[in-house]
């Protein structure tokens, strides 16, 4: 079983494994290739044991890499009607997004179990 982490940015909690594209809320000022690390990790296990923090694991990071600095969402419409008064409203919204992948989770004390063969 390879090392999963949670770990907590933006106000959100994100599962991350080793290799994993993630989708994060909108970066400024990043590119592509750009390196990130954050460093309030919650929860860490890597089979053989698990770390909990409290509220944060000391000496924890997650590693990403920014694989797409700028992505659009799916569009979120919103219509309000009012009946037999011919009023309609009409709007629309698209968040956007960074995609980052996870290349390395850093974990003091972690012990990792041995792949099953």
């Amino acid at each position: 079983m390879s090392v999963f982490a949670i770990f907590e940015t933006d106000g959100r909690q994100i599962r991350a494994q080793e290799g994993d594209v993630l989708q994060l809320d909108l970066r400024d000022g990043v590119e592509t290739g750009t390196k990130l690390k954050f460093d309030r990790v919650l929860l860490a296990n890597g089979g053989a044991s698990s770390i909990l923090g409290g509220p944060v694991i000391d000496g924890a990071s997650v590693s990403c890499e920014v694989v797409e600095p700028i992505v659009k969402g799916e569009k979120l419409e919103i219509q309000k009607f009012r009946r037999r008064h011919n009023s309609r409203r009409h709007t629309g919204h698209r968040q956007k997004y960074t995609h980052v992948k996870v290349t390395g989770i850093q974990i003091p004390g972690l012990e990792v179990a041995a792949p099953k063969s």
